[in-house]
């Protein structure tokens, strides 16, 4: 159900309050979807009510298609074919910390009234501000090209080639305005339709698991065995792959601003309490969901071609009548595959019905991250900038940047190079996940932040384990990908990457030390003093010159001020 504040005029505060301006104080819900928010029903039981939780129901939904895009799915099915079932436990244990962040991206929302992307503008100076913003640029971006191609090889495979690569790129921009369309028939029915290509996928890829009928007792040994016994160092890279694919850092953003589309009132703390858990308990549902289809693909393509060569599949098809021989080479290699490939090996071991699903799954996929990639460009642009586009012009933007070098790549390339370009953007997200999950586990660990919702104990050793491993992982990733590469040969390409290296890892130190201070552990990596000098304020509203303004933007959440009622002079 939604509902309209009021007219404008009741909704401006008219005057002066201690020598601030408050007559631009802007409402948040013209951020976000219109002037509506979902009313959230009061009940006369104070326990759990499934109405509440139909109400709080949406943002997890949304946040979810994120672990489905197209390159989620090429990840699902190269671990399937690279490592059996061996490797389900890593996307069942990243799914899991996937959900930590998320709640607390949900708690920051909820609590602070302000999504990530707005407390880094608050919260940090100029350069690391700005750093986080190129990052997660870099991220969306990276994200977009990924549903550019998937939605490209979908449309290929549908027409039985008839529209070509390019023309499917170009495609998608022309449909993701046809999307931004549907914003204006009222963030619930936009809900409905993101949770319909959701549906769409569950039975797409469900339908390919009940006709290949993978082995259950593996599945199961695969999500609660973590071992990977005689995985070579191909598996190992997957295994890190399925991480940057799973765990998103423009998600974080996205979920924390999504939040903030329901009424809540933050002047009484039993109602933010509660939001805080059924936003949980949504988002939990949807990432189980999420994480089943998943299994689905993971399963399908380790049932079906873990341990088989170009050659085996090569025979499957003839045999069926259809010839492949470019895309599956008559030799004795362990087949590649990749999310065109694996339409094409469906419709030879189980008939072209399968293909055609597949690719109808792909194309869900590659729509329902359109217009999730389109708000989360929305709020990192008006938070970390403080600029308010119109959604279509940052629209057109991001899909230009997009679409520039996927059209490049599948004008003048096979779709084989297309489809190897997933892999560097898995490894590009890997990268640029430290800058999302940093942030928000400091601003979430602050008192002067989240007051009594901040993290406790456990939830701080659990955030800093998740930090190291992460990093650690992006390390081995690089280093992994590098020595693998041509680059390793290449006097100039170590030097940039050298150079690189001590840039991330320099930013890194610097977030984790803000994170550290805000943690309470002051004058351990750094002292306060030298941290707000040069990375930012920890204490909230030492970046408000009013205090009265800040309550009100804090508590009740209901307006926020522009950029004449901050005082950002001494930020920068």
């Amino acid at each position: 159900m939604d509902y309209n504040d009021g007219n404008d005029d009741q909704d401006k505060i008219q005057g002066t309050r201690n020598g601030t301006n408050t007559k631009n104080l802007r409402r948040v819900e013209s951020d976000d979807f219109g002037d509506t928010k979902v009313l959230i029903p009061e009940t006369e039981t104070t326990g759990f009510s499934f109405r509440k939780l139909w109400a709080f129901t949406g943002p997890g939904f949304l946040m979810s298609i994120a672990y489905l895009d197209p390159g989620n799915i090429e990840s699902d099915l190269q671990s399937g074919t690279v490592a059996n079932y061996k490797l389900l436990w890593i996307l069942l244990s990243a799914t899991i910390l996937g959900l930590f962040v998320q709640r607390l991206a949900i708690r920051l929302g909820v609590v602070t009234g302000f999504h990530l992307s707005e407390m880094c503008y608050r919260q940090y100076r100029t350069f690391p501000r700005l750093f986080l913003w190129l990052m997660t640029e870099i991220a969306i971006i990276g994200s977009d090209m990924q549903e550019v191609i998937g939605t490209a090889i979908a449309l290929y495979l549908l027409s039985n080639k008839m529209i070509p690569l390019y023309v499917g790129v170009l495609i998608t921009c022309v449909d993701t305005f046809t999307f931004l369309l549907l914003d204006r028939y009222g963030l619930r029915k936009l809900e409905i339709i993101f949770a319909f290509l959701i549906t769409v996928m569950a039975i797409s890829f469900g339908y390919e698991f009940v006709v290949v009928k993978p082995e259950g007792t593996q599945i199961v040994k695969g999500m609660f065995f973590p071992w990977c016994k005689d995985c070579d160092s191909t598996a190992l890279l997957q295994a890190v792959g399925i991480v940057g694919a799973v765990i998103m850092p423009h998600n974080l953003y996205l979920h924390s601003g999504l939040v903030k589309s329901r009424a809540i009132d933050r002047t009484n703390k039993a109602k933010v309490s509660e939001a805080n858990q059924y936003f949980f308990i949504e988002s939990a549902i949807a990432l189980c969901v999420s994480f089943v289809i998943n299994v689905f693909v993971v399963s399908v393509f380790a049932h079906g071609l873990y341990n088989r060569t170009n050659e085996d599949v090569l025979n499957v098809c003839l045999q069926n009548g259809l010839n492949f021989t470019e895309n599956f080479p008559n030799d004795k290699e362990l087949v590649n595959v990749d999310i065109y490939k694996g339409g094409l090996f469906l419709g030879c071991q189980f008939g072209i019905l399968a293909m055609y699903v597949w690719a109808v799954g792909i194309l869900a996929a590659g729509q329902s991250s359109t217009m999730t990639g389109c708000y989360s460009g929305q709020y990192a642009m008006e938070g970390f900038l403080n600029l308010n586009w119109a959604r279509w012009k940052r629209v057109l933007f991001t899909r230009l940047v997009a679409i520039g070098p996927t059209f490049f790549v599948a004008f003048y390339s096979d779709i084989n190079d297309l489809t190897n370009m997933n892999d560097l953007l898995n490894a590009v997200m890997s990268l640029q996940l430290p800058f999302a999950t940093i942030p928000v586990i400091a601003f979430t660990s602050n008192r002067h932040i989240m007051g009594e919702f901040a993290n406790g104990i456990t939830n701080k050793v659990i955030a800093t384990l998740l930090s190291a491993v992460v990093i650690l992982i992006n390390i081995i990733f690089v280093t992994e990908s590098v020595l693998e590469s041509s680059l390793a040969h290449n006097p100039l390409a170590i030097i940039l990457l050298i150079i690189y290296c001590v840039i991330y890892v320099g930013m890194c130190l610097v977030l984790i030390c803000h994170m550290a201070v805000s943690m309470g552990a002051d004058n351990v990596l750094i002292s306060k003093m030298s941290l707000e000098k040069y990375i930012g304020p920890i204490e909230f509203d030492a970046i408000h010159r009013n205090s009265e303004v800040a309550s009100l933007s804090r508590c009740i959440g209901k307006y926020t001020t522009n950029t004449d009622v901050l005082d950002l002079s001494e930020k920068n």
